[in-house]
């Protein structure tokens, strides 16, 4: 998938400046696609030399100008033919399982040290999901959400979101408590 369908979904909440988008990716589609503010705002003036999207400049004042982009009718074709293919099967690429998977023979504590940290960070994760969540439900249970909702799209990847940092810490609990017995059966 390339970070342009990543953008064009973004877009689906509405206008939004480069910096908007760059700090609203980290809520809406950090949980499946990840990007630079550099990659962001490059991939933002291809699409639009490419028609996908448009710009329209709002003057301030004591600051610079900033450009607000929307979808395009393209753009919105375009993300009618992406999400009309099939997706490549998705694939693990973690640096931190092949530093678990080579911990017998290497610096057990220092893996010890990464999964802990990586632990933190799912659970800060999973808190500002769960942030996420309960201003989107606004009060209402999920139901009365789901059937009421303009957009279901953004509260489906939030849950797939969760589901993932809620895993990330069930394995990074139970990986550090076998590390940890190992630790104690091998002094």
């Amino acid at each position: 998938m390339a970070l342009r369908n990543a953008v064009l979904a973004a877009l689906l909440e509405g206008e939004a400046s480069g910096y908007d988008l760059a700090k609203g990716f980290d809520a809406s589609v950090a949980n499946f696609w990840m990007a630079t503010p550099q990659q962001l705002y490059r991939e933002l003036d291809r699409m639009e030399s490419g028609g996908l999207i448009e710009a329209r400049v709002v003057q301030q004042e004591r600051r610079p100008n900033k450009r607000l982009f929307s979808l395009t009718d393209a753009g919105y074709a375009a993300l009618r033919s992406f999400t009309a293919e099939p997706p490549r099967p998705s694939a693990i690429r973690d640096e931190l399982l092949v530093k678990v998977q080579a911990v017998d023979a290497g610096d057990a504590e220092a893996v010890r040290a990464s999964i802990a940290e990586r632990l933190e960070w799912a659970r800060a994760k999973l808190a500002r999901y769960d942030r996420l969540r309960t201003r989107l439900l606004d009060g209402r249970t999920e139901d009365d959400f789901l059937a009421g909702a303009e957009r279901v799209g953004p509260y489906l990847t939030l849950m797939r979101g969760r589901a993932f940092e809620q895993e990330n810490i069930r394995w990074a609990e139970r990986a550090l408590a076998v590390l940890e017995r190992r630790a104690h059966h091998f002094t």
